[in-house]
């Protein structure tokens, strides 16, 4: 019989909606919540997106550098309520960034469009999941966004494997890992969960 901790959905799914990894986490306690978050990120989708379209996404190319900035801008919002009236953008945009700064980096490299997208689908499987957990009010473990690297870690180990030159390798080892951890979690988790979501957070409120 499958176990598994039950965790109650958080005061801010806004917050919970951003899949902050350990590297925007802890920018955000640095400034402790002080810092909004929807200008930061506008700011960093701009200059991803200059990044983009002036340099090649290689390793000779400034685009490599886009996760650094964008981590530098949007990081230390993560830890905001997001409780302002378009803050609710604030995950869209994340995920814009993302998906953007992947295909871009693959399609430059002119890699198989099958790593691509192998890549961008255990991602959009990730985030569905997660959204429908928010709408049944069970949120997904603590060691899961972590594990899952983030945004943020998953953009800039991109980075990386462009700089070293191993691109296709490093977009197939990360999309077999993270379809493993989010298919696993994700099925694990469904399969143990009460009949409705009120239950589970109300299970997880007791414990």
């Amino acid at each position: 019989m499958i176990s598994v901790q039950m965790t109650p959905v958080p005061k801010s799914t806004v917050v919970a909606y951003r899949d902050d990894g350990p590297l925007s986490r802890a920018m955000g306690l640095l400034v402790a919540g002080q810092l909004p978050p929807l200008p930061p990120v506008l700011a960093g989708t701009f200059v991803t997106g200059v990044l983009l379209l002036i340099g090649v996404a290689g390793a000779d190319g400034l685009a490599v550098f886009a996760p650094a900035v964008t981590l530098l801008l949007a990081g230390p919002g993560s830890t905001h309520p997001h409780d302002g009236r378009f803050d609710w953008l604030v995950p869209p945009i994340l995920r814009l960034i993302e998906y953007a700064f992947i295909a871009a980096c693959g399609f430059a490299h002119q890699m198989h469009p099958a790593l691509i997208f192998a890549l961008l689908g255990a991602l959009a499987f990730h985030h569905y999941d997660l959204l429908y957990r928010l709408r049944q009010r069970v949120y997904p473990p603590a060691w899961l966004p972590a594990a899952g690297l983030g945004w943020d870690g998953r953009m800039m180990a991109i980075s990386l494997v462009a700089l070293s030159g191993w691109l296709s390798g490093g977009y197939a080892l990360l999309a077999l890992y993270l379809w493993g951890l989010f298919g696993w979690e994700s099925l694990t988790c469904w399969l143990a969960a009460p009949r409705t979501g009120v239950e589970a957070a109300d299970a997880g409120t007791q414990d």
